[in-house]
């Protein structure tokens, strides 16, 4: 079965589904039914486009669990995404500050995770 492109990853879909306020104009990653900037009750869901570019990034070298620590070292990094929320994914070992990014969802150590590869300028 294919994963829906319109559902978050998080919810077994490929997507990654970002939420925006109408009164405030905030924008945030991981669904909630109210903005968390000033409380409004109806936000807008998103699909993001997966762009965006890091923000920081790590090389994990001690994994919290057998399944991590069997494909570590590996990298994780923060993407401030075009739409304007920052979240947090895999990534390809070589990204650095400032690269510009692209988020598909992979299986990794088993589960589906985001990850981040190079998108070429």
């Amino acid at each position: 079965m294919t994963p829906d492109v319109s559902t978050d990853w998080i919810e077994g879909g490929a997507a990654v589904v970002y939420q925006h306020c109408p009164s405030c104009i905030h924008t945030w990653y991981f669904r909630r039914s109210f903005c968390p900037g000033c409380g409004h009750a109806a936000p807008s869901t998103h699909t993001s486009a997966g762009l965006g570019s890091v923000h920081a990034s790590t090389l994990v070298h001690r994994a919290p669990s057998d399944e991590f620590r069997a494909i570590a070292p590996y990298r994780i990094v923060l993407v401030d995404m075009a739409e304007g929320f920052r979240m947090m994914g895999h990534a390809e070992p070589s990204l650095a500050i400032g690269d510009p990014v692209r988020c598909q969802v992979k299986t990794i150590a088993g589960r589906a995770l985001p990850y981040f590869d190079r998108e070429p300028e």
